[in-house]
């Protein structure tokens, strides 16, 4: 009986290994160029299992067969077109017919939702807000020891900063300083959500790839049930408080309310899906955290560009006599070229998806074949990470140079705004997390010099067993005042 049971099993397996090879031939089929896959991982293997970080597995896709304008993958076993040729993505058919945005970017329904929830007006009242953590932030640095600062975790730093940023900005909530109070739940269990470790990460591609057949069983949690009852009592005291006050802002909760009420459902008190549970943490915590952390490497490692920069923020506070307004911020060109140079070299979505949704014509994928029609379901892949550092779009593509962008409007084509997305809106729309950064920085060089150490990754590599774009040792560099600050910085730092 053993035996014949094992017998079974075997032919079973097997069966299996059929069919998935025989999926593995779905573009074979269709007569388009390929990436071949290996069984149930697809071409993600090399990410899955950590021989690659995701963004040079997208990389080494995108590579495959650089005659061809578009090529197949598969995220697992779900066949995707990769589409390599940039005036194809931004042909008006692409973006405005026929395909909408899906999975491909994790987080991107309630990342959308979080986006449209900053309009100008709520951006200049919560910037008066973010002055008083910026002037409380470089005060608490100051106020470190002289040899703490000499290996300064950037990482664990601006998680505290944004965690505290957001608590009152974004959930209305009682601040509670995390560099006093680093224990505190906000910032505990926003790092719990986002620590990518292998095994998170793992579970993370398979939701990703087989969302249906994962809800289905239900076989995969990301957070434990402490984390989630957190993260849905923030969110159900907000609609409690929206409620109480008969009055609705425009914050990604109400959004999250109208988009509920329209599908004819309650938010109220209902469990969130984990996912928007990892998007609320990830997209606006997470997310500007690591946009910080690349942004102050990079300028410890190319010190002539921190010292330009330096000076932009002098010129500002002299011309401001010692003062910041969301205006002289916006203006700061070079500081604004600083923040979309980071983004092209260092895009934290390595590729974002489409659906087709109404059947369109690509032209043919290499010279000389037929062209291809998208039919609805078929899923369509922007490879953001690779065609920014293509040398076809970018001279020294490698290489972090803001002058790319200082004084130039980037027009819709750029590739730099392929690391907020494809949609133009959507780039626009992440003013909060722009503003933050910027604002930070501002504060931040103002006072300080940003060093290397012994522990500083130069040139900046990402860790295979993250998902984040974090070193294999962490983020780490030196900070040092300022013998040449402006004589204004003291009015800046000091509090109305």
């Amino acid at each position: 009986m053993d035996l014949i049971a094992w017998l079974l099993t075997g032919v079973v397996l097997y069966a299996i290994y059929l069919c998935l090879n025989e999926r593995l031939r779905y573009f074979e089929n269709l007569n388009l160029p390929y990436v071949p896959g290996v069984p149930f991982f697809g071409s993600m293997a090399s990410a899955v299992f950590h021989i690659n970080h995701i963004s040079e597995t997208i990389n080494n896709i995108y590579k495959y067969n650089t005659k061809a304008k578009y090529i197949g993958a598969f995220n697992f076993m779900r066949p995707v077109i990769v589409v390599r040729d940039l005036d194809i993505i931004t042909e008006g058919r692409f973006l405005s017919r026929g395909v909408t945005d899906t999975g491909g970017d994790l987080f991107e329904g309630p990342r959308a939702l979080y986006c449209k929830s900053w309009t100008s007006k709520e951006l200049k009242e919560k910037f008066k807000l973010i002055l008083e953590y910026g002037r409380n932030f470089v005060n608490y640095l100051s106020d470190l020891p002289e040899e703490a600062r000499k290996t300064i975790d950037t990482k664990n730093m601006f998680e505290k900063l944004t965690n505290d940023i957001l608590s009152i900005c974004v959930y209305d909530d009682i601040i509670e300083d995390s560099f006093e109070n680093p224990k505190n739940e906000s910032l505990v269990f926003g790092q719990k959500v986002t620590t990518s470790g292998s095994d998170k990460t793992m579970k993370l591609f398979i939701i990703r790839s087989l969302p249906n057949l994962m809800k289905w069983f239900n076989i995969l949690k990301l957070f434990s049930n402490r984390v989630k009852r957190f993260f849905n009592c923030i969110v159900n005291t907000m609609i409690a408080t929206q409620d109480e006050k008969r009055a609705s802002r425009p914050d990604i909760i109400s959004l999250m309310m109208d988009a509920q009420i329209k599908k004819g459902k309650n938010l109220k008190f209902q469990k969130l899906p984990e996912i928007v549970t990892y998007s609320l943490s990830r997209g606006s915590f997470d997310a500007t955290s690591t946009q910080m952390c690349i942004i102050v490497h990079e300028l410890a490692i190319n010190p002539d560009i921190q010292k330009r920069l330096q000076e932009e923020i002098d010129d500002v506070l002299k011309r401001n006599k010692g003062e910041i307004t969301f205006q002289a911020l916006e203006g700061m060109l070079y500081l604004d070229a600083i923040f979309k140079e980071s983004i092209r070299l260092h895009p934290q979505l390595p590729f974002t998806g489409r659906s087709c949704n109404n059947a369109f014509e690509l032209p043919p994928a290499l010279e000389g074949s037929e062209p291809f029609v998208v039919q609805p379901g078929m899923s369509l892949w922007i490879p953001a990470v690779a065609i920014n550092r293509d040398p076809k779009y970018n001279n020294d593509a490698d290489k972090f140079i803001p002058d790319r962008y200082y004084q130039n409007e980037v027009p819709v084509k750029d590739v730099s705004s392929l690391g907020l997305g494809i949609n133009p809106r959507l780039y626009s729309n992440n003013r909060f997390a722009m503003m933050q950064t910027k604002l930070m920085l501002f504060f931040l060089l103002s006072k300080f010099n940003l060093v290397p150490n012994e522990k500083t990754c130069s040139p900046l590599s990402y860790s295979k067993e993250s998902f984040s774009l974090i070193p294999p040792g962490g983020f780490s560099l030196a900070i040092e005042p300022r013998s040449d600050a402006s004589v204004y910085t003291y009015s800046l730092l000091s509090i109305p």
